[in-house]
């Protein structure tokens, strides 16, 4: 019986701690719960409070004007700073850049001719334009010339997309146009254009320099072309296929047409078929060769005009170049080219015509042969030198053109190239020319010429 009861009350005892610790439990779990929708509660209010915040910063930003960006310390290796937080271009392309160059010269050149002066619109007088020398005048003149007018600028748009399709477009322009004011105050110039086309992939479409010309083998000159005389020098609009080394083009023609007995050339801008010109280059660490050809239709068609009979008669011409660029060490290189055939027009900037008139006001094709070699030299990185000759000449029908047409036109120049800074050049160049009638009679030129570049 007393076993019976001690039993019976342990088990109360037992019953009783349960109750008692599930009870502790029950308000431990009541009392977590309770701080935990605190803490939950707590957190909402914060992030309530954030959110207004960021909209009211959003807010201050839009209606703010744009500050200067801070002058913070540099990126951290690897770590690219973002240019801008938009694109240049919102309608192109996505991935679509944008890239602006060009650059500001100043020109400052004594120029002696003795064989008559240049006229005082003459572009002679702003470079070197082999056929403007004058010939035939009396005694020397020097004339002192200024300008920034071959200063130029350039945007050029590039886009590769997701399968790997290249397009882009290039636009340029110098201040080689038309006089907007006079050397007496303003020195305006016309904004002139010089390179505007598209691309995609292997087309080119617009205007841009000729694929019958070398851009690669020109020397450096501080003259805005250089070796003149000899060099073949056109932008025309045109449509050109390139695929590896090889290029061909259709390109704007144009004929140029000296009057029955010499006199100044007209332009016949006449003819159904384009001017079409390949080129093909090898390229190597010793430098590069390209090979190129040219065919032409020189046409001329004009109506009668009171007792002069209408003109239209049309010739094929044809020319091939050869040029290139070698390399003699790190040092030294050596540019040249060498051009024959039908290439008046392509030449020196025009030093004489494509064609004249015959007897029966058709045209007789004046054929010719150009080119020119450098030298350039550096002294160090920063130092240069380029010595260059250039020289073209013609065969002109002397019984249609007369003898007061040019027969050849040369040049030697020397130049001295400073760069102090990167981008920034100063240079002086001295060049001596020549200009030769068929008649034997000739003029030279002297030329001291000074400049400072800055590019970008």
């Amino acid at each position: 019986m007393a076993i019976s009861r001690h039993f019976s009350f342990r088990r109360t005892a037992l019953a009783g701690a349960l109750l008692l610790g599930l009870s502790g439990a029950v308000h431990a779990d009541s009392r977590s719960e309770a701080a935990l929708e605190a803490r939950i509660n707590q957190l909402e209010q914060q992030l309530a409070e954030l959110k207004a915040a960021v909209e009211a910063q959003k807010k201050a930003t839009a209606a703010a004007p744009a500050a200067a960006p801070a002058a913070s310390g540099p990126a951290a290796t690897g770590v690219k700073l973002p240019i801008q937080s938009t694109t240049l271009t919102p309608s192109a392309n996505p991935g679509t850049t944008v890239k602006i160059g060009g650059f500001i010269k100043s020109d400052f050149m004594l120029t002696r001719t003795d064989g008559g002066q240049l006229a005082d619109s003459a572009s002679g007088r702003d470079l070197y334009v082999p056929g403007q020398t004058p010939v035939g005048g009396a005694g020397s003149n020097t004339d002192y010339d200024a300008g920034a007018k071959f200063s130029r600028l350039g945007i050029g748009i590039d886009t590769v997309t997701e399968n790997n399709d290249k397009l882009g477009a290039f636009v340029e322009w110098d201040f080689f146009g038309g006089a907007l004011g006079n050397e007496n105050a303003t020195n305006t110039y016309g904004l002139t254009l010089r390179h505007a086309y598209v691309y995609w992939n292997k087309w080119t479409a617009g205007q841009t320099w000729s694929t019958f010309m070398d851009t690669a083998a020109l020397p450096e000159a501080v003259d805005f072309i250089g070796p003149t005389d000899g060099v073949i020098f056109v932008r025309q609009p045109q449509i050109r296929y390139t695929t590896g080394n090889f290029q061909i083009s259709l390109e704007d023609p144009q004929t140029t047409v000296l009057p029955r007995g010499g006199g100044a050339a007209a332009s016949s801008d006449r003819g159904a078929l384009p001017d079409l010109a390949a080129r093909y280059t090898w390229k190597g660490s010793w430098g590069h060769f390209g090979v190129a050809g040219l065919l032409r239709d020189l046409r001329v068609d004009r109506p009668a005009a009171g007792t002069t009979p209408a003109i239209t008669d049309s010739q094929f011409g044809g020319a091939l170049s050869v040029g290139g660029k070698w390399n003699l060490g790190e040092s030294n290189d050596i540019r040249y080219q060498f051009t024959g055939g039908s290439i008046s027009r392509y030449i020196g900037l025009g030093i004489t015509a494509d064609s004249v008139l015959d007897a029966s006001n058709d045209l007789e094709a004046i054929d010719g042969w150009a080119g020119y070699v450098a030298w350039r030299h550096l002294f160090s990185k920063k130092l240069r030198s380029n010595l260059m000759y250039a020289r073209s000449d013609y065969d002109n029908p002397l019984a249609f053109t007369g003898t007061g047409v040019t027969k050849s036109s040369s040049s030697f120049r020397l130049n001295l190239i400073y760069s102090p800074l990167p981008k920034l050049d100063v240079g002086v160049e001295y060049m001596i020319g020549r200009r030769e009638l068929e008649s034997g009679a000739n003029g030279d030129i002297d030329r001291l010429q000074f400049m400072a570049k800055y590019s970008f």
